[in-house]
């Protein structure tokens, strides 16, 4: 009886290896999340600095707020994708992450 083909029993062996694999990597998966939003929100609150500079090149005075630059078109948002929002300050022109 040769016949090609998985037995029940190696397809019980592969779906069990499949199975620890999923259980090993999943929670890795989760705790780089937290990793992967503050890496965005930083890069979020570069590009945002930087369009506040080129605010300030085009039209030699720093905006008075960051809704400033969103309704002008410098930036699409000021809000990172956990929900925290950039802070500016305007006397400095420097936006951060509170």
């Amino acid at each position: 009886m040769n016949e090609k083909g998985f037995t029940l029993i190696e397809m019980l062996v592969v779906l069990l290896v499949i199975s620890i694999l999923l259980l090993l990597v999943i929670p890795n998966i989760g705790k780089q999340q937290n990793s992967i939003q503050a890496k965005g929100c930083l890069a979020l609150q570069k590009m945002v600095q930087s369009s506040v500079e080129s605010f300030r090149l085009e039209n030699e005075h720093l905006p008075d707020n960051l809704e400033i630059l969103k309704e002008q078109g410098y930036i699409a948002t000021y809000k990172c994708k956990n929900k925290t929002e950039l802070s500016y300050d305007k006397i400095t022109g420097t936006v951060s992450i509170p």
